[in-house]
């Protein structure tokens, strides 16, 4: 797929970048930083998806955001930030071109372009936080499963998802139990197949009537953030 913020940067920022870049493959569920760990990498998705989640005291984990080709995480550190506040998990296969944080700070000092860009991902990433918490507390779980679905899709190659029942449950902050009944309901209606450990599209424009308006609202704000 490649990286689509990578993209769209001019041609003398990316031959600055590429030297320093080295493409990874990285499995699900490896996480790569938890709550208060100094950001040393920065990740480009090529294919896959990164999920950013808060952690409680005792553990619960909720995602907020989610970035896949059309993203990047850790960039601020880019910027001077050196710590994160989220944990940062592979969800599905990924495959992306990582940067120790060091050297993109020294990219961003040599370009104001670069830096713009960091800036305004981040604006397009602190959005899909306040759309996912209005979400999650306002919108059924059926619409809010058919949301992530698609948005899991949009980011990984292949007609097959690989997600567990656990996965979802803990992205969506609900019980396994919840996420059967719902996924079983939108596979009798013809929408996906669904079977342990993977999700199959059927029907795509049902699905995407089926999910919420924040489907189409952070596909929006992503977009934005490209321009």
């Amino acid at each position: 797929m490649g990286n689509r913020l990578l993209a769209s940067l001019s041609q003398a920022d990316v031959l600055r970048l590429q030297p320093m870049f080295k493409v990874v493959s990285l499995r699900q569920g490896q996480v790569l930083n938890e709550p208060g760990d100094e950001i040393d990498t920065v990740y480009f998705p090529h294919s896959g998806m990164i999920s950013l989640l808060v952690v409680m005291h005792d553990g619960t984990a909720v995602e907020t955001a989610t970035a896949g080709n059309e993203g990047v995480v850790g960039a601020m550190a880019g910027l001077g930030l050196r710590t994160t506040m989220t944990r940062a998990a592979v969800q599905t296969p990924l495959v992306a071109s990582q940067i120790a944080a060091t050297h993109l700070r020294r990219a961003v000092h040599a370009s104001s372009a670069l830096r713009d860009l960091i800036v305004r991902y981040n604006e397009e990433l602190l959005g899909q936080v306040q759309i996912t918490a209005a979400c999650n507390a306002t919108h059924p779980l059926q619409t809010r499963l058919a949301r992530w679905i698609l948005q899991t899709k949009d980011r990984t190659e292949g007609e097959v998802i690989p997600l567990t029942q656990e996965l979802i449950a803990e992205m969506l902050a609900v019980r396994r139990s919840s996420v059967s009944e719902i996924a079983g309901k939108l596979q009798a209606a013809g929408l996906i197949r669904y079977s342990r450990g993977s999700i199959e599209i059927i029907n795509r424009k049902a699905l995407e009537e089926s999910a919420c308006e924040c489907y189409e609202t952070i596909k929006k704000l992503a977009e934005a953030s490209l321009r």
